[in-house]
């Protein structure tokens, strides 16, 4: 499927950055694809309020959030009117670790065009300011709420060599910070703390010397340093274990495992058998 975004009698739906702390990040063309579209979908409109306010756009607007996802059904049916509307979240683009996903891909099934507007993104923001390797990067955005399925999605990253971004909220950041010192052992790791605003922080630390602060509060980003083979002195045969307790097949982890540690696969497959014999006699 084949749609140009531009055809001016056409309906479109702009996803919309939005700045993500700093209010003087709005970009130009922004501001002009608010105030030229028809209506405009905030996903929370008393955030959204004081945006608008500054740039004196007085377009219509209304609420569409996680909570309102019913409302997806009505946006299409507006687009297919051939209305012009604007997806804006509370902080940088929308979709990312926001609700839209479902309205983006509804509305590419039914034909419309969907083009972005271009804008600040927290995470790739403290990204580049980390002093990490930046490509190639995992993003995930928010760990789950429950401990156990935050370790258990913690352990599903932890052999990636990539530079790992989450987004935490600030009374949780100590509960992760304490999950991923258990499961990826001391990594570096960078906290970026109320990103573009008066009170922006870069805190550069092992993890367990950022656990040793008082609180950290504000929004957060963390970046953290991604897997490092020739920093694994672990037991081999446990890291097969470990593998497999993950879901590998034990082929599939002998292989994994010696090629982390440089080991003959052959010889380590030996090893391995030989260690399972010994443990179940």
């Amino acid at each position: 499927m084949r749609i140009r975004s531009f055809d001016s009698d056409k309906a479109i739906l702009y996803l919309v950055a939005t700045p993500i702390g700093n209010l003087g990040d709005f970009s130009l063309r922004a501001i002009e694809t608010l105030k030229s579209v028809d209506k405009i979908y905030a996903e929370d409109t008393r955030n959204s309020k004081v945006l608008l306010d500054h740039y004196s756009i007085k377009n219509v607007y209304e609420s569409y959030h996680e909570f309102s996802q019913e409302k997806t059904s009505k946006i299409i049916d507006e687009l297919k009117s051939g209305m012009k509307i604007a997806i804006i979240s509370d902080a940088g683009l929308p979709v990312i670790s926001d609700p839209g996903y479902k309205l983006v891909r509804d509305a590419v099934d039914a034909g419309i065009a969907v083009s972005t507007i271009p804008g600040a993104s927290a995470g790739i923001s403290a990204l580049i300011a980390s002093g990490f390797v930046a490509m190639p990067y995992t993003f995930f955005g928010f760990l789950d709420s429950k401990e156990t399925k935050r370790l258990a999605e913690l352990n599903s990253l932890k052999y990636i060599e990539h530079t790992l971004i989450f987004y935490e909220a600030p009374h949780r950041i100590f509960d992760t910070l304490k999950n991923m010192l258990d499961v990826f052992g001391d990594r570096n790791i960078c906290i970026a703390r109320e990103l573009t605003k008066s009170y922006e922080e870069f805190i550069r630390a092992k993890i367990s010397e950022v656990l040793e602060l008082d609180s950290i509060k504000g929004e957060i980003v963390l970046i953290v340093e991604g897997y490092h083979e020739e920093a694994d002195t672990s037991d081999p045969l446990k890291k097969i274990d470990e593998l497999i307790s993950l879901g590998y097949k034990p082929n599939s982890a002998i292989k994994e495992v010696a090629h982390m540690l440089n080991i003959d696969r052959k010889e380590l497959y030996k090893s391995y058998i030989d260690y399972k014999n010994q443990s179940e006699g």
